[in-house]
């Protein structure tokens, strides 16, 4: 191994031992990298920069088993990130049947099962309008709605994670709803906010 590759192993060691000085440097040194593979994994900001934390706590938690013959921490890291992400969509597909779009659209009150061949193209406009309304929340609701509905995070948790108040995790889901509801009225597929289905174009 390079001789950059000891100096951050040695990092790495005085990181899992406490020093703030030394987590700093190697979260410096390492979080594009992270970044970078949890943004090709997951394919959505909010979720990669979960990922990317969760990665540098467990990191934390194993580090002290990083074994150098094995390979760089480059590859370690890479191969952990990819992990972790993989195990995310893993359970986000069981918690959520019908993938993301569905869940987001049970949660604005929407039907999003497709019960004909021809309700098949209303349900790709409907999971399109899903989408553009879920992007138009505020970060803090999307990250919210998204953190509940996919990684099944009770709001103690999420609120015990981000280090705020309980009572500010269910404003964000509340007005999260409220707004996706609303989103969803605009774009004529709930009328006035409400749950139902898409008023008919007359």
């Amino acid at each position: 191994m390079d001789r950059r590759g000891d100096d951050m192993a040695a990092v790495l060691e005085a990181m899992c031992a406490g020093s703030v000085e030394a987590f700093d440097r190697f979260y410096e040194r390492y979080a594009p990298l992270v970044m970078h593979i949890a943004l090709r994994v997951m394919d959505d900001r909010m979720e990669a920069e979960d990922l990317c934390h969760d990665v540098f706590l467990e990191v934390l938690r194993t580090g002290r088993r990083f074994d150098r013959s094995r390979g760089s921490i480059e590859s370690w890291l890479a191969v952990l990130t990819r992990s972790r992400g993989l195990d995310r969509l893993r359970r986000s597909r069981r918690a959520v049947p019908g993938g993301a779009d569905a869940a987001i659209g049970r949660i604005a009150g929407l039907e999003t099962a497709a019960s004909a061949p021809e309700d098949t193209v209303v349900l790709r406009f409907q999971q399109a309008a899903v989408r553009e309304a879920f992007a138009a929340l505020p970060s803090q609701q999307r990250r919210a709605l998204a953190t509940a509905y996919y990684r099944e995070k009770t709001q103690r948790e999420m609120a015990d994670e981000w280090n705020v108040p309980l009572g500010t995790v269910k404003s964000w889901i509340r007005g999260g709803i409220a707004n996706l509801r609303k989103q969803m009225a605009v774009r004529g597929w709930l009328s006035g906010g409400e749950g139902g289905t898409r008023h008919d174009a007359k």
